[in-house]
């Protein structure tokens, strides 16, 4: 009897793995399509590096580590480590990254104002000083506003809010000041001592710094061009003393209106 003829096997590769190659393809796609979706941190990164070198040995000393055993038998706990690991820092890194730019960013800009008031203080002193009016007006900065202080008993006598005469020429003398260095807002604030109001048409110290400061804003608005959408004006009483209440003297400095020019990078 004939022997019957052994079939050859198919050539090539077998049928199984031209779909493992396919399904290894579409997996490699797949993370690259991840990963040029990603943004690599740099700096992240190299800490990251860093702490693998340091930390787990697997760069530089892995062969090492492998050939001790040590990742092999801590590997589970090093892999759950090292995720909490990077999750932490770059947490960590992140927030002291935004706080110490953010911190950078307020001090410059704090420093910007500072700057102009300043140098808006400088140019409004010279100002004041060319018209003689050194001894009527104070003149302070922040970073916010430079401040104009006259006195009250300058502008006004006891209990009243009707500008003397002899306050008109040096309210003309500030408005012009005005005019030339006041690019942004204006405030005017009255203030007072903390003596009770008796017999007065006004029957307490909010409603007479109130009226001064409109007194001071109605006149400065009649003698200059300033924008009145810009000029505001406010009484605050009692409440903000520059000295004490108890003396003679303390109550006068405390009688005042003052003048605050805002610079352009205020937030006001």
């Amino acid at each position: 009897m004939a022997k019957k003829k052994q079939e050859e096997a198919p050539k090539g590769s077998p049928a199984w793995m031209a779909t493992f190659s396919d399904l290894m393809n579409l997996l490699l796609c797949f993370f690259v399509l991840l990963f040029s979706m990603s943004s690599i941190d740099a700096q992240k990164y190299e800490q990251v590096v860093a702490s693998f070198n340091q930390t787990f040995s697997v760069l530089n000393g892995g062969a090492t580590a492998i050939g001790d055993g040590i990742l092999i038998s801590n590997g589970v706990s090093q892999l759950n480590e090292l995720d909490d690991y990077i999750n932490s820092t770059g947490k960590m890194d992140e927030g002291q990254i935004v706080d110490e730019d953010l911190a950078n960013v307020q001090e410059k800009m704090e420093e910007a104002k500072m700057e102009e008031s300043e140098q808006m203080a400088e140019k409004i002193q010279e100002a004041v000083d060319e018209k003689n009016l050194g001894s009527e007006i104070d003149i302070d900065f922040t970073s916010q506003y430079v401040q104009l202080t006259l006195k009250g008993a300058l502008l006004f006598d006891s209990g009243s809010t009707l500008l003397k005469e002899e306050a008109k020429p040096v309210l003309d003398q500030v408005g012009t000041v005005l005019e030339r260095y006041a690019s942004g807002t204006i405030e005017i604030e009255g203030h007072t001592d903390n003596v009770p109001m008796s017999g007065a048409k006004y029957s307490n110290n909010d409603e007479l710094s109130s009226g001064r400061a409109l007194s001071v804003f109605d006149y400065l608005l009649s003698v200059t061009n300033l924008d009145p959408a810009r000029v505001k004006h406010a009484g605050r009483g009692e409440y903000v003393p520059v000295a004490d209440n108890a003396t003679p003297e303390g109550r006068t400095r405390n009688r005042r209106v003052e003048i605050k020019i805002y610079n352009s990078l205020s937030s006001y």
